[in-house]
């Protein structure tokens, strides 16, 4: 790949990602009621690319099920967790009477889309700003990282199969970049080195629903999840990372007891 080339969508990403981290910013700072509509609204849009991915002669249900999925973690947030998590997968059960095809990877993927947008809302609800901030930055640093250092240093393919563009130095560079954000906050919140790990294995997650979304687009035969971002295709485009690290950390988070209590 010629060097111009290799660098033509570099605008255009960061056009929108600007714009979208403005956005997320601001949205985080707030919190409350502004932060959960932006997830909520985000969990719609995403559920709403997935369904028009897998299931294109049932366009009607693309709205349909996206709606339902917004209001549904909109609502689950409000509940004691014992509650949300049902209301949760309500919109993948939905799809299953919606949908003339792709309905297993409709409701597992749904499933995970919504728990992690609930994800979200309750780092920044029970954490604060700065946890959410870490685990943006850890994302934001895996994906800059590993486009730069694909695109620059290129070497094997990480899985060629489903996803020619993504590099083993990519994915390394992911990881040494989530590492000295874990260095940064580690030192900034006093929770120790143990942070420096977890901010790895996130990076990792984050990485792993890179592959995941991509997975599904090969199998839907479509390059982008939509059109709706210059430069990045759709929101589940953009946010698949983010998808696989807060899904993680909700996991991660009941081993280490994150935070503050790294170990």
């Amino acid at each position: 790949m010629s060097a111009p080339a290799r660098w033509t969508d570099l605008r255009p990403r960061l056009i929108s990602a600007a714009v979208l981290i403005a956005v997320a910013l601001v949205a985080v700072w707030m919190g409350g009621i502004v932060w959960r509509i932006l997830i909520a609204l985000s969990c719609a849009v995403m559920v709403w690319e997935l369904v028009n991915m897998v299931d294109t002669a049932r366009s009607r249900s693309a709205p349909i099920l996206g709606g339902l999925a917004g209001a549904c973690v909109l609502a689950a947030i409000h509940l004691p967790a014992s509650f949300a998590l049902p209301l949760l997968l309500i919109p993948s059960m939905a799809g299953f009477g919606r949908m003339e095809r792709g309905g297993v990877t409709y409701a597992v993927f749904t499933a995970l889309i919504l728990l992690a947008g609930y994800g979200f809302m309750a780092l920044r609800q029970d954490f604060g700003l700065v946890w959410m901030l870490w685990l943006v930055c850890v994302v934001v640093v895996t994906d800059v990282g590993g486009y730069f250092a694909g695109r620059t240093l290129g070497g094997p393919k990480l899985w060629p199969r489903v996803s020619p563009k993504k590099t083993w130095s990519g994915a390394v560079a992911g990881w040494l970049g989530a590492a000295l954000v874990g260095v940064i906050f580690a030192g900034a919140t006093h929770v120790g080195s143990g942070l420096i790990g977890i901010s790895i294995a996130i990076s990792m997650a984050s990485q792993i629903g890179d592959i995941a979304e991509s997975t599904v687009k090969r199998k839907a035969g479509v390059k982008d999840s939509s059109s709706l971002l210059p430069g990045h295709g759709g929101l589940l485009d953009r946010f698949d990372g983010m998808l696989g690290a807060a899904l993680f950390l909700l996991v991660a988070g009941q081993i280490v007891n994150f935070p503050p209590g790294v170990q």
